[in-house]
């Protein structure tokens, strides 16, 4: 029977309802803090003093002097590496693994997931300070470097670059395959690069915590970024203006970062959509070509005892089904040179008809089994990053075997660290996910809907630290200081899981044939926990924000206790673990394991209409 309320049919105004949320949540804790900053930032004074008007004079000697120019430059340095990770890396080793089949592809989500939920910046700086002992030797023995001026940027580099490597390839993974699903992977491939590019170089430029805990902008500046630079202004010399206005200069780049991202994804028309489940149509299952799937889950052997197509076509012909077109022949399709797991699945989206019984389209990747060669290639290229990694991340899994107990690995630092960062992700993406199923899948604009996201892309980017000055100054006046709830990261709306989740609600709107309820809020449900699991980890390895709020011991999360034991004279050996314990590692890692097979893995990402044009629903069996 058809669905009675199909995605079309709701009325775009809950669409706007749905939004209210996320405008009002950006509007109390991005813009004004915003424009507080750059109200600062016309200031004298701070905590210590009187805080005066000054005009321009800040903005006139930052940028009439060297310190911000060279602040700025060794930040964007620090992101050259992993830039060229993301975007030359990534993609082959996506493009490997997707040519070698399922379980290449799948060893490779397990074995990266680890890289994200072991990622510390803290944890991992703290772990290259060992090599400035003493008694250091192996790979760590590079953070000698640090010691001098002339040496000490190059060897920050090759540090970040190092202890990111693994979580950059394991991020760009799950961009770029869901990319080869899709059907015409070459504009999705170069509109995802874009926006994986903008995005590293946006998160290279708040970077805080290598700098923080390796050399404190030291020696005699060498290594100050700008995050650093804005920290020490407003924070150690008690100068907020200065400090404000490094921080609304930063903001004006990210949001011009974040702004160009917007426009790439929404000119391209990208989208996101999740594929039927891989048992359906693997190829590992068939013993043959003529045990290929049919629309209902059967070899074509057995096609004269299937029931009447719903969609209008005889038996032997393609059918053309929500999710794609399906051969009920078992007659050889063209080969798809997107091949996984011995069988590709059928992209997300309708095909156009083609002469010839049993042939799908040629824009129609098909799963076909994957060669030996392809196999041989994809494993080898997966040992070879992964073995990169483990050496990359040796510095780290050395000190974490031999981390000595801490207050940083307290259960109460575990608190401190875990609940907060819990609370500030669930509020976050929960409105941006209301504010997603009305822009991506009630669409109240039409066509032109996902134009809304140009509303919030000026902070799609922004983290605390370029809204810290503003945001601790309202924390003050509050009282908040030294509290608990001061923890909780002061963002009511996470920019990017609403992008995210716009797209995959667009994506879902488009291609299903159910009502709103089970064709788009549960198949998108998943992305929306998912994207709380991530902005946790994040907002739970954030230095900055909890450094500012939190003076008293009893209040300091891992990262805060990390840093203030290096900072102590007594400490011989940093406790590299403290911001990663076990239990939260085993947790974490089993989520995203989970994740990354029974919903990450049947994600595609496609722009335009794939040249298929706009697909209509079609109506529910």
């Amino acid at each position: 029977m058809t669905s009675p309320n199909p995605p079309h049919s709701a009325s775009p105004a809950l669409g706007w309802l749905l939004a209210v949320p996320a405008l009002l949540g950006t509007l109390i804790t991005l813009v004004l803090p915003t424009g507080q900053t750059i109200w600062l930032s016309f200031q004298r004074g701070g905590v210590l003093r009187e805080s005066t008007y000054a005009g321009t004079a800040n903005y006139a000697e930052l940028l009439g002097g060297g310190e911000f120019w060279r602040a700025l430059g060794f930040t964007l340095s620090l992101t050259l590496i992993p830039l060229l990770v993301a975007v030359v890396v990534g993609p082959l080793l996506a493009l490997a693994l997707d040519r070698a089949g399922t379980w290449p592809r799948r060893a490779a989500r397990i074995a990266l997931s680890l890289a994200v939920v072991t990622f510390s910046p803290v944890g991992v700086a703290a772990a290259w300070t060992r090599g400035l002992m003493p008694n250091a030797s192996g790979v760590v023995t590079l953070a000698d470097g640090l010691r001098e001026a002339a040496t000490a940027p190059g060897t920050l580099r090759l540090i970040v670059a190092a202890a990111t490597f693994g979580v950059v390839c394991a991020l760009a993974l799950v961009a770029y395959l869901p990319v080869l699903r899709g059907g015409t992977p070459g504009p999705a491939l170069l509109a995802v690069g874009a926006l994986l590019a903008l995005a590293v170089v946006a998160v290279g430029l708040q970077a805080f915590s290598f700098g923080m805990v390796l050399t404190r902008g030291g020696p005699q500046r060498a290594t100050e970024t700008l995050a650093g630079l804005s920290y020490d202004y407003a924070f150690r010399m008690a100068e907020f203006g200065p400090g404000a206005a490094v921080a609304a200069l930063t903001w004006a780049l990210l949001a011009v970062l974040g702004v160009a991202a917007t426009i790439v994804a929404v000119a391209f028309r990208l989208r996101i959509t999740v594929t039927p489940r891989e048992a359906a149509a693997d190829a590992s299952s068939w013993a043959s070509h003529d045990k290929a799937p049919s629309p209902y889950g059967v070899s074509s052997g057995a096609a004269a005892q299937l029931p009447a197509s719903p969609y209008g076509q005889a038996h032997g012909q393609p059918v053309a089904g929500p999710y794609g077109v399906f051969s009920a022949t078992g007659q050889d399709a063209p080969a798809s040179p997107y091949v996984t797991g011995g069988a590709e699945l059928l992209p997300p989206g309708p095909a156009e008809a083609v002469a010839g019984a049993g042939h799908a389209s040629p824009a129609v990747p098909v799963r076909r089994a994957a060669g030996p060669v392809a196999v041989a290639a994809g494993v080898t290229a997966l040992v070879v990053v992964a073995a990169v990694a483990l050496l990359c991340a040796w510095p780290w899994i050395d000190g974490v075997l031999a981390s000595p107990r801490s207050p940083a690995g307290t259960l109460r630092a575990q608190v401190n660290t875990w609940v907060p960062a819990l609370a500030g992700a669930v509020v976050p993406v929960g409105v941006a996910y209301l504010a997603a199923l009305g822009i991506g899948g009630l669409r109240p604009l039409g066509r032109r809907s996902e134009w809304l996201l140009l509303v919030f892309a000026p902070w799609l980017f922004a983290g605390t630290g370029v809204l810290g000055v503003a945001n601790w100054q309202n924390t003050r006046n509050l009282g908040l200081v030294d509290t608990f709830p001061a923890l909780i990261p002061p963002v009511l709306v996470s920019v990017p899981a609403l992008l995210v989740l716009t797209l995959l609600c667009k994506g879902l709107a488009e291609r299903t044939d159910r009502d709103f309820f089970g064709g788009v809020f549960l198949p998108s449900l998943p992305m929306a926990g998912i994207l709380t699991g991530a902005v946790t980890l994040v907002n739970a390895h954030d230095l900055l924000w909890p450094l500012l709020v939190a003076q008293q011991p009893e209040l300091f999360t891992a990262p805060v206790a990390q840093v203030n034991q290096l900072s102590s004279y007594a400490a011989r050996t940093p406790d590299v673990g403290a911001g990663t314990p076990l239990l939260v590692v085993a947790v974490a890692l089993a989520a995203l394991v989970a994740a990354q097979l029974l919903y990450l893995d049947r994600l595609a990402i496609t722009v335009k209409d794939a040249g298929q044009g706009s697909p209509s629903p079609a109506p529910a069996a």
